[in-house]
């Protein structure tokens, strides 16, 4: 494993291709794949998701900025896996008739769209006691949901899925890797769903390999994402002042 990592601003990045990747994720851990924006922003701004980083089991490069940085200025090619694409390459692989399966999700509306697209996509009928929907989380601190760790522990699913937004699904992630009495898989992938259900800007997959999905959420919703993505270009200064160090926690 060691030889399929890739060190950028202290956190480990996995360096193989997908279906390593899918295989991995399976035994179980905490799987995150950090945005650019969350990168740029979080990593120096919040302990606890630079914690949730640095515990997790797999950690995927979505960042199609931290990529070409590596291949084009380091000279250290770093496979991208987005959120997105892993995302569905897990939901391939899972035994929907075997395995069962638990959703953290934002709102009702999302939650529907999902459990819709999901139905129509694999024939799977989520039932709503795999459902929770989350409560609005601080931005900064720990999390701790003894709710959702409760009816987690009652189903005891293998796997686990967050789509709230990056920042705050990290974080979470943490608390049920820390305080679940047994490891099932907890896939932290944001709002790639959302992307699939039509609750988001579709992304056809020849734009994501091209790491273009950013333009088409700014497309979408300019007053959103256009902030969010000119943020991230401060990751080209975290990665030029610290390269695979850990950068400073500033306030």
């Amino acid at each position: 494993m060691s030889k399929l990592i890739v060190q950028a601003l202290g956190v480990s990045f996995y360096n193989g291709n997908l279906s390593d990747a899918c295989e991995l994720a399976q035994k179980g851990g905490l799987i995150t794949a950090p945005s650019g924006p969350g990168l740029a922003q979080d990593l120096t701004r919040c302990p606890e998701y630079r914690r949730a980083l640095e515990y997790s089991d797999l950690v995927l490069a979505d960042s199609g900025l931290l990529c070409l940085w590596k291949k084009w200025v380091e000279k250290k090619p770093l496979s991208r896996i987005s959120g997105l694409v892993f995302l569905l390459g897990i939901l391939k692989t899972i035994d929907w008739e075997k395995k069962h399966t638990f959703w953290v999700m934002p709102d009702e509306g999302q939650a529907g769209a999902n459990r819709n697209w999901i139905r129509m996509t694999f024939g799977a009928s989520l039932p709503t006691s795999s459902i929770y929907i989350a409560p609005k989380y601080m931005k900064k601190g720990e999390i701790s949901d003894l709710s959702l760790l409760a009816q987690i522990e009652e189903k005891r699913p293998c796997s686990i899925f967050i789509q709230v937004g990056g920042g705050v699904q990290e974080r979470l992630g943490l608390f049920l890797k820390e305080n679940l009495s047994y490891t099932p898989s907890i896939y932290c992938t944001g709002a790639a769903l959302a992307f699939l259900s039509g609750e988001q800007a579709y992304i056809p997959r020849w734009v994501d390999s091209l790491y273009l999905g950013w333009l088409l959420r700014c497309i979408h919703r300019p007053s959103i994402f256009v902030p969010r993505y000119l943020k991230a270009f401060r990751l080209v200064y975290l990665l030029a002042m610290y390269g695979e160090e850990s950068p400073p926690i500033r306030g």
